[in-house]
């Protein structure tokens, strides 16, 4: 069985985080195991308290996981702070892990920050580097680009600037563009887009971790980085369009459904 590691924060509430991974993987049917960074008090309304894991406690978790079991991808979300940061690059680079994908998560659906002010620029610097692809929505592509993305150039745009200075592949997330929710990547110097339709429903709590784990389950079981964005659309459109709607803000997905 292939195995991928998720190093992200916990959502006591279940849409996201790595709950959201952990089920993602299962529908996947590969093995999931977990590095936490935070533990987070949170539902579908917003995120009312957060307890980050010791850079040292981290560093033990991942220590645990993959000397005893190799992954073959890691998921990485929620990294609160520069500390962390550091200890995943390091751990990764010491492991050797391929197949990284890093979803630079800033702010929860509800609208809580998730991350310090200076961390963004040093995630860039030291883990996208190592990624297969990172995948930043619209407004975290701003902030990692410095520009105003308005339309699908703009996209385009940005997703080529991040690929040419971080030697990565790009996926810049169109669930916040006004026109669909296509999106777009740039891998090697080249420009995909990847079409979607944008399902009429409010039950998008944990859709961006979601995505990520379901492309670093694709990647762990073979397929190439363009046919995992492909599969992985495909599963979170069924998981979002089943409508599960649960609680009182932005409900989670279904992540039970047919894969």
């Amino acid at each position: 069985m292939k195995v991928v590691l998720s190093i992200a924060g916990s959502d006591s509430s279940g849409g996201a985080g790595i709950q959201a991974d952990l089920k993602t993987m299962s529908a996947h049917k590969v093995y999931g195991m977990t590095a936490i960074t935070a533990l987070t008090a949170q539902n579908t309304t917003g995120v009312t308290e957060i307890v980050e894991s010791s850079p040292h406690f981290l560093e033990e978790q991942i220590d645990a996981c993959l000397t005893d079991i190799p992954a073959d991808a890691v998921k990485i979300g929620m990294l609160p702070s520069v500390e962390q940061v550091r200890v995943v690059a390091r751990k990764l680079k010491e492991f050797g892990t391929k197949n990284i994908v890093v979803d630079p998560v800033m702010v929860a659906t509800s609208g809580s920050r998730l991350m310090e002010n200076s961390t963004p620029a040093v995630m860039a610097k030291m883990l996208f580097p190592l990624a297969r692809v990172i995948t930043p929505n619209i407004p975290e592509a701003e902030v990692l680009t410095g520009m105003k993305i308005e339309d699908k150039i703009d996209m385009e745009q940005a997703a080529k600037k991040l690929g040419e200075k971080y030697g990565c592949g790009v996926l810049v997330k169109g669930g916040h563009c006004v026109e669909d929710a296509s999106d777009v990547l740039f891998d090697n110097g080249c420009v995909t887009w990847f079409e979607g339709q944008r399902i009429d429903s409010t039950n998008t709590h944990g859709t961006g971790c979601t995505l990520s784990s379901a492309i670093a389950s694709n990647l762990a079981l073979g397929f190439d980085l363009k046919d995992s964005i492909v599969n992985a659309k495909s599963y979170i459109e069924k998981a979002i369009g089943a409508n599960l709607d649960l609680g009182k803000g932005s409900g989670p997905l279904n992540h039970c459904v047919a894969n």
